[in-house]
């Protein structure tokens, strides 16, 4: 990250700064690394620097905390099961000020800073946008100066490290612990039991039972200070790590069986090796469901524990503890809360239920189906017996009130229960989560409004008013000032140096959208950008890309709905199209894919293979290869996007519509700039509202068409008779013609396309390519584009995270959002 605004200082005071750190750095090379500067290596000085900036948060996040108590503010509690926070150095100095005292204060002891932040690793304890989101979360929080903890896992190996061979996705484990993580403090005191299995049992006092369980794990804690624009305040992100209690079993050991003395440690420590344990087998499915509540109930008790030892109370709960469930991964929480509330501090059921429903709210990430967690209910009975007493109780009471109240009669109960009936009797999370909470939040307009329309409809009915909407947010910290400094420079010159305070000052710049000067500027920095993202390019895949061409960009998590399918079928098209007319003035275009598949998901998996496929293909034909080039970057992650985002021309965010909540990656490519070509899907409707529909380019089918497509569908074989250049495009992925090795290698996946085109990659296949030609002729008259450009940019700052935050405080947590009283003494 380059020198901004938050660096300024005196001469005098920025040289003391300088020796400062050096001092710094040196102390923790000798000290804390045990190396002399002469043999240090670029690892070590990573480190020592790393250490030294953590001593600076130290003091802001210590500051925080203690006015949390001091003043007993309400404080948020955000449980996730991802926190994609990326790496960390270079935010953490930019919002401390220090990118520029740091630089000078490592080149002067030989070390060139730039260089060795892209040897730390990304944190890996997440996968998209929901993790993705929840980081950007945590860091406003801070900066808005809301008192904060986010609770999730400390995962040994993330999700996977994604690695193409032979242009299939193979899966390796993640090692970004292998070298320690300098940022986090471990918390032995804070540590948990977490039972799972064995029986309930009545005591001989009324209405009391004992939980036992079978089997005991412990939780511990890490923590991670989370610092604040300008280093005013900072939050904790608390992560947990699974520990057995007996890690050894001494007999087991000296008998001889080396595998079963640590047979317990083993199935401890699983449940925070990974991220998303496939659960295509009974085995994955339980480790999935041990992963949640193991997560839940430690941030559970600790937050329990905390609130009594500061108020020696719960009656008061829901007035300091604002806890908010990122999806329905946390949503035993709700159960959880009463358990603790009942079993371990003695309230009644009615008291219990009031502070639970009272302290919890919900973001729901999701309406498809599929993806809205259900566990089997005799899964949870043998796993978590006590909790599915109490969900049952819940159920029955919430059931019985709807029966009783006015207009229950006519209330379908089976299609409120948190219990489905109908599918082998499963527990519905999204359902525990609506009733346990106050407060249930879509991620956009669209997507809430569609929560009220479909999935929660018979809920809502019974609870209106509870579904409110805040549209998701970005950190431009990071995704506009650390990963494009160049263009954030031009905007200070243009909109003045308040901008990093204050986003929304960025309207400025739409006074300019007509300023050919200023086009060419933001062209020059474009170029600056693309030659460094050809540079990745070139060094991971091998292929060299023009920079002159038009960057056309779609990356995120591979999945039939956000259809990269559609995308790469086209793409196909338009290779066709410039073999078969040459001749015409082809605007060169490189297409660039990044993103990872499930690891059992077969069709995802299946998608990165044609691309790659059609990427050899494509980039050695030499009629085209000047024309068009595809790229498909392996093991995307967050330092990548930071990349890959400055450097576009074209934001795919082409999901089918209806079908993506909200989307992050949309707005983070709008603010930098580039042209959005997508659905009127998520959020992407709301930047279409702001940039103005001549500055986005929408296509396809709405929300309500696909799914009147959906309850009477059109043949598929009238849709492709009735689509030109499809049935080519499909024939040729089919017959082989880009897997000539493995000719029915595709098939498949046009044989599903052709038995049921559920998202609608078909039916949007003409309305696509024809706004890709629209594309082209913006693109071409080159004044038109870089007003759209600007026009994007200049009205996306809404977009931000502190505004998001901010709503949140203020309509769901009812938390006063500014600096704590020490940050605002010091000014």
């Amino acid at each position: 990250m380059t020198e901004t605004a938050s660096d300024a200082a005196r001469p005098a005071e920025s040289d003391a700064r300088v020796e400062a750190l050096k001092a710094e750095i040196l102390r923790k090379l000798t000290y804390s690394l045990g190396k002399n500067a002469s043999v240090a290596q670029p690892h070590d000085w990573l480190t020592a620097g790393i250490l030294a900036a953590r001593d600076h948060i130290v003091d802001v996040w210590q500051r925080s905390t203690r006015d949390s108590y001091q003043t007993g503010r309400k404080r948020v509690y955000y449980l996730s099961l991802e926190f994609l926070i990326g790496r960390s150095l270079a935010d953490a100095l930019s919002n401390l000020g220090l990118t520029g005292p740091m630089a000078q204060a490592m080149r002067e002891l030989g070390v060139d800073l730039a260089e060795i932040e892209t040897i730390e690793p990304d944190a890996a304890l997440g996968n998209g946008g929901l993790g993705r989101l929840a980081a950007c979360y945590l860091e406003a929080m801070a900066s808005t100066g809301v008192p904060a903890l986010g609770y999730g896992i400390r995962y040994d190996h993330g999700l996977f490290k994604q690695r193409i061979d032979g242009g299939k996705q193979v899966e390796v484990p993640e090692d970004w612990l292998s070298f320690r993580n300098p940022w986090e403090f471990e918390r032995r005191e804070a540590s948990y039991k977490i039972g799972f299995g064995g029986a309930v049992t009545a005591t001989q006092k009324p209405g009391e039972v004992f939980w036992e369980p079978e089997e005991t794990i412990f939780a511990v804690a890490y923590d991670t200070p989370i610092i604040g624009w300008r280093g005013r305040d900072a939050t904790t992100l608390r992560l947990w790590r699974a520990r057995a209690m007996h890690p050894l079993s001494l007999d087991a050991f000296n008998q001889g069986d080396l595998v079963g003395a640590v047979a317990e440690r083993n199935r401890a420590e699983a449940i925070s090796k990974v991220l998303y344990p496939n659960d295509s087998t009974p085995t994955g499915q339980e480790l999935r469901l041990r992963q949640e509540f193991f997560f839940t109930s430690a941030s559970l008790q600790d937050l329990v524990r905390r609130h009594y030892r500061q108020f020696g109370k719960l009656d008061n709960l829901p007035d300091k503890v604002a806890l908010q469930l990122n999806d329905t991964h946390p949503a035993l929480a709700v159960a959880e809360l009463m358990r603790l509330l009942i079993d371990e501090h003695g309230l009644a059921w009615e008291e219990a239920w009031t502070l639970t429903n009272a302290t919890i709210s919900y973001t729901n990430h999701t309406l498809l189906p599929e993806a809205l967690e259900t566990w089997p209910v005799a899964l949870m009975e043998r796993l978590l017996p006590r909790h599915m007493q109490i969900i049952f109780g819940i159920n029955a009471r919430f059931l019985e009130e709807v029966r009783r109240s006015s207009g229950g009669e006519s209330v379908d109960l089976s299609t409120i229960s948190l219990i489905d009936e109908h599918h082998g009797r499963r527990v519905r999370m999204a359902h525990l989560a609506f009733v346990g909470s106050h407060t249930v939040n879509g991620v956009s307009a669209l997507h809430s409004k569609l929560m009220e329309q479909t999935v929660f409809a018979p809920l809502n009915g019974v609870f209106p008013g509870r579904i409110t909407n805040v549209t998701n947010g970005i950190t431009p910290r990071r995704w506009l000032f650390g990963a494009n400094p160049g263009l954030t420079k031009l905007l200070q010159e243009v909109c003045g140096d308040d901008l990093t305070d204050e986003i929304g000052q960025i309207r400025r710049l739409a006074a300019h959208t007509g300023d050919g000067a200023l086009h060419d500027r933001l062209a020059a920095i474009r170029r600056e950008n693309k030659l460094k993202l050809a540079k990745i390019i070139r060094q991971d895949t091998g292929i060299t890309v023009d920079p002159d061409a038009l960057f056309d960009v779609q990356i995120k998590r591979i999945h039939e709905y956000k259809r990269q399918l559609l995308n790469i079928l086209e793409t196909i098209a338009l290779y066709d199209a410039i073999r078969s007319e040459p001749y015409r003035d082809w605007a060169p275009r490189v297409k660039i894919f990044a993103g990872k598949a499930a690891s059992n998901y077969g069709t995802a998996k299946a998608i990165i293979n044609l691309i790659n496929d059609v990427a050899v293909v494509v980039n050695n034909d030499i009629t085209t290869r000047d024309r068009l080039k595809v790229v498909f970057l392996p093991n995307y992650n967050v330092s990548a996007a930071e990349i890959i985002i400055p450097a576009a021309d074209v934001s795919e965010q082409i999901s089918t519509a209806g079908m993506e909540a909200s989307g992050t990656g949309n707005m983070k490519f709008a603010l930098n700039g580039a042209v959005t070509i997508g659905t009127l899907d998520g959020a992407n409707i709301e930047i279409g509202e702001r940039v103005g529909e001549d500055n986005i380019v929408i296509f396809g089918m709405t929300a309500e068409e696909v799914e009147a497509a959906k309850r009477n569908p059109r043949p598929t074989a009238d849709v492709i008779a009735g689509t030109p250049h499809l049935e080519g495009v499909l024939d040729a992925v089919a017959g082989g013609a880009y897997s000539p090795r493995e000719r029915d290698r595709y098939l498949g996946l046009v044989d599903g396309l052709r038995a049921n085109d559920w998202f609608m990659v078909l039916n949007d296949f003409e309305s696509y390519r024809q706004a890709q030609r629209r594309i082209d002729a913006l693109w071409a008259d080159q004044r038109t584009w870089w007003k759209m450009s600007v026009t994007n940019t200049a009205h996306c700052g809404w977009f931000s995270a502190d505004r998001a935050i901010r709503e949140y405080a203020e309509r769901i947590w009812r938390i006063p959002t500014g600096p704590s009283p020490s940050a605002q003494a010091k000014g």
